[in-house]
């Protein structure tokens, strides 16, 4: 069965630190997923590509080059992502705003647009009200962290979220 760990971080360079344990760890970029307020003014928006939305490419996320680099137009964080390319992109999530989001949830997060964040992490196994609170934190700049992880590996991944200053952080099983 599968498990979703989820957590919210204050600040980039935690959920940077946390990224990066959970890469030593073994976690693929099929695992592991970022969700944060794109804050970025629209003028640094890229010219896109392929799987992008909002014409931001991967490139202007930092996700392009390998291992984590200093400077990128995001933070810190998207260079930290460097194996979650092929899933980042920038979103436009009615009520919610423009959003970065990394790995596979940002494909979840693009169906289920109407929905919101909450929306799209309900077949992640997260409930509504949950979702809606996790929802609203990263309204108010918090990032999420998402891990869908085997059962066998959701307790270590919860362990390393909470290990690098991650708080509400909880597991789910995963519904569909």
């Amino acid at each position: 069965m599968q498990k979703t760990v989820i957590g919210l971080f204050a600040s980039e360079s935690a959920a940077q630190e946390a990224i990066a344990n959970l890469r030593k760890k073994g976690y693929t970029e099929n695992e592991i997923n970022l969700v944060q307020k794109d804050n970025r003014s629209s003028g640094s928006r890229g010219t896109g590509s392929p799987g992008m939305t909002n014409g931001t490419s991967s490139e202007d996320l930092g996700l392009a080059t390998g291992g984590v680099t200093d400077g990128v137009t995001s933070g810190a964080t998207w260079g930290g992502l460097a194996g979650l390319a092929l899933g980042a992109g920038a979103l436009a999530v009615p009520g919610v705003g423009p959003l970065l989001a990394a790995g596979p949830i940002a494909a979840a997060l693009t169906g289920a647009a109407t929905g919101g964040i909450a929306g799209g992490l309900i077949d992640w196994g997260i409930p509504a009200e949950r979702g809606q609170h996790y929802e609203n934190r990263v309204k108010q700049g918090d990032l999420l962290a998402v891990v869908k992880v085997s059962d066998s590996k959701a307790n270590e991944a919860a362990s390393i979220l909470r290990n690098n200053g991650a708080k509400d952080v909880e597991v789910h099983d995963v519904t569909k």
